[in-house]
């Protein structure tokens, strides 16, 4: 029996088709594990959307069954949610600073405009967007609004974030161009999500050289 920690290292965060090939039985509590981990405690660099996309495209193949791939990653991507609401309510600001490795303030900034900017429905929209999807729930833990309308919106992006990837995967590995080249697509999701972070990195090195 392979552990999740041995499906880690064998996979890779860069090749999610491994790491849940390489998972074994445990593939669902290292979906669930992943989701958890980077929308509850602030680690953003964690392949979100292409492990639901995969899961999705390979679900038939592991055996197993889609609904329960999908309500596992949901309860996984509301109660991580819930967690950094939590982190947010109690410590505040106090735990980013300027120059850290994870917790930059930076993020923290990014994530307040984002939801400044959308308000509520900013639960739902930041879980498309990597890294913002990580600092919003402690952005909305220090704001002002009520717990039962985040965990209204929490709820509803969540489910409606695994649905979409989770779904998409399943039917567009069907197709298949696609089905016969799961590893290139999902290390291509990967890239795809980590684009945004790059360019954002860039332009912030920019501003501070001018």
């Amino acid at each position: 029996m392979i552990s999740p920690d041995s499906a880690l290292a064998a996979g890779g965060l860069l090749d999610p088709s491994g790491l849940l090939t390489a998972a074994g039985p445990w593939v669902l509590v290292v979906i669930a594990a992943i989701i958890f981990i980077e929308t509850g405690l602030l680690f953003p660099f964690l392949p979100g959307d292409s492990l639901l996309f995969t899961a999705g495209l390979l679900a038939t193949q592991m055996g197993l069954s889609l609904p329960v791939v999908i309500l596992t990653a949901a309860v996984a991507a509301v109660g991580g949610d819930q967690v950094g609401y939590l982190i947010g309510r109690r410590f505040g600001r106090r735990l980013f600073k300027p120059d850290a490795r994870v917790l930059k303030t930076v993020y923290l900034d990014k994530a307040d405009a984002f939801f400044t900017k959308h308000g509520p429905q900013a639960l739902v929209l930041a879980r498309f967007v990597p890294i913002v999807r990580t600092f919003i729930p402690p952005i909305v833990g220090m704001s002002q609004l009520p717990y039962r309308k985040f965990v209204l919106w929490n709820v509803i992006g969540g489910v409606g974030w695994v649905v979409i990837a989770v779904l998409a995967g399943f039917w567009l590995g069907r197709i298949p161009v696609i089905a016969d080249n799961v590893e290139l697509i999902a290390v291509g999701i990967v890239v795809l999500s980590i684009i945004p972070i790059v360019i954002e990195t860039f332009r912030a090195r920019r501003r501070r050289a001018d």
